[in-house]
């Protein structure tokens, strides 16, 4: 069964990524050289603070020195991150001695930032307006964010929903749903694969893809990160003024709030955006589960379920893997059986993916537990998985009825030097081989006759 995975990078991987001008065009912001540090490891970070105001080369060795023995692997991480960020250039003189210098624009806004202390990209609206509270700001990002999964999982009436942008339809289409001619969307095997994952990672690869697809919109990818990492700069709650935007980052910013990303209000003279936690978070390492929401989920030990959730998202997730029997306001109450996992199965998703969504969303109760899923159902899970795998069918030819024995016994020779013998036979003189090799095959039993 084909396996389709989705690699959701971080924002550092994709800026890594850019062309050598455009990354340096990127560091003349202050606020993406402080983003780009923040996110660096830790002894990366002390390798650019520490040479931040030596202006010449500094030898591989000298850095080598302030490492202990056991801290080698380390050294090497941290050195290839800052390599691969074009924050060090790397240089090896006619000795062979290797040297690191800090990439004189990114030292430059750096130093700048550091002298001019915490100046925010834009000064948030005078107080009169207003404003929703935290709780009320989180429960739109979840609504949104819940909504925009909703549409993925309807797919069939993508054509009726009209409350996303074109920009954000485009991405649900171009990787996550297939079309054919008057049909309706369908999810692809990535698609269901997606909605397993979590909400990090979700966000992740819905990033890169509208960033991915900028160029076909008339956007620069370089000038779409620096936007997307300012707004981590921003204050969770704060108004903004849509006056204090270009007309392409007007455009973001309302793509952004299909995502829940931000809140846009609209006042009498002026208009605002209000950044939610998702978005001030847009610099956090997929790594850092701070974010991540208390689970609601219990699987027993005779595969029965319970979900203790009122989101109907939720609820069609399950789906894609269990047999939902009935719902409460509150609980959602099903079972993982054989038949509701090959339909999983047949749509791309994986066991390692249903175990790993249960893990990861486990109700603090069982989540303290280990293991958080009882052992005997994460082993069914992949045995019926396994059942799936246990034949595997193969293109191929069968050849028989050879002249002599010595024509066999070439004919297998040559089957195994081309890597495409799968059975022999040696008493009635039969062997299969692969289709790929046919053509080679009956050329060389021609010549032997």
């Amino acid at each position: 069964m084909p396996q389709v995975r989705i690699i959701a990078k971080n924002f550092m991987d994709m800026v890594g990524s850019l062309p050598a001008m455009k990354l340096d065009h990127l560091y003349t912001n202050p606020f993406i050289c402080q983003a780009i540090l923040r996110s660096l490891p830790p002894l990366a970070k002390k390798y650019v603070l520490v040479i931040l105001y030596i202006d010449g080369p500094v030898s591989a060795k000298t850095l080598e020195e302030w490492v202990l023995d056991d801290g080698s692997s380390k050294h090497r991480v941290a050195i290839d991150r800052l390599i691969q960020l074009r924050i060090f250039t790397e240089t090896v003189e006619r000795k062979k001695e290797t040297s690191y210098r800090l990439n004189p624009t990114f030292q430059t806004h750096l130093r700048k930032h550091i002298i001019n202390g915490g100046v925010l990209p834009r000064e948030p609206m005078d107080s009169t307006i207003k404003l929703p509270s935290l709780e009320e700001l989180e429960a739109y990002a979840l609504g949104q964010w819940e909504c925009f999964l909703l549409q993925l999982i309807n797919s069939g009436q993508a054509e009726k929903l009209t409350n996303f942008s074109s920009s954000m339809i485009n991405i649900l289409r171009r990787g996550l749903l297939s079309q054919r001619d008057k049909e309706a969307p369908r999810l692809t095997e990535s698609g269901f694969q997606f909605l397993l994952m979590d909400t990090n990672g979700q966000l992740w690869y819905i990033i890169r893809e509208y960033i991915s697809n900028s160029e076909e919109r008339g956007i620069d990818p370089a000038d779409l990160m620096s936007f997307l990492l300012e707004l981590s700069f921003h204050i969770t709650g704060k108004g903004y003024n849509m006056n204090t935007l270009t007309e392409v980052q007007r455009t973001t910013i309302k793509d952004l709030g299909d995502l829940g990303l931000v809140k846009l209000q609209q006042g009498r003279k002026e208009s605002w955006f209000i950044p939610t936690q998702l978005a001030t978070n847009l610099s956090v390492s997929l790594t850092d589960s701070s974010s991540r929401k208390q689970g609601f989920v219990m699987v027993e030990t005779n595969f029965r379920l319970y979900a203790y959730s009122t989101s109907k998202l939720h609820s069609e997730i399950l789906r894609l893997f269990a047999r939902v029997e009935y719902q409460l306001p509150n609980l959602i109450v099903g079972a993982i059986t054989k038949e509701s996992l090959y339909n999983a199965f047949e749509n791309g998703i994986t066991a390692d993916q249903i175990i790993s969504f249960i893990q990861q969303n486990a109700h603090p109760r069982v989540a303290e537990r280990l293991p958080s899923v009882p052992e005997n159902v994460t082993d069914q899970i992949r045995l019926w998985e396994s059942d799936l795998n246990r034949v595997e069918s193969t293109p191929a030819h069968l050849y028989d009825e050879f002249p002599s024995r010595d024509v066999y016994e070439a004919a297998c020779d040559f089957a195994r030097e081309w890597g495409g013998l799968l059975w022999e036979d040696s008493k009635k003189m039969r062997i299969v081989v692969k289709a790929e090799i046919h053509m080679n095959m009956r050329e060389f039993i021609r010549g032997q006759k």
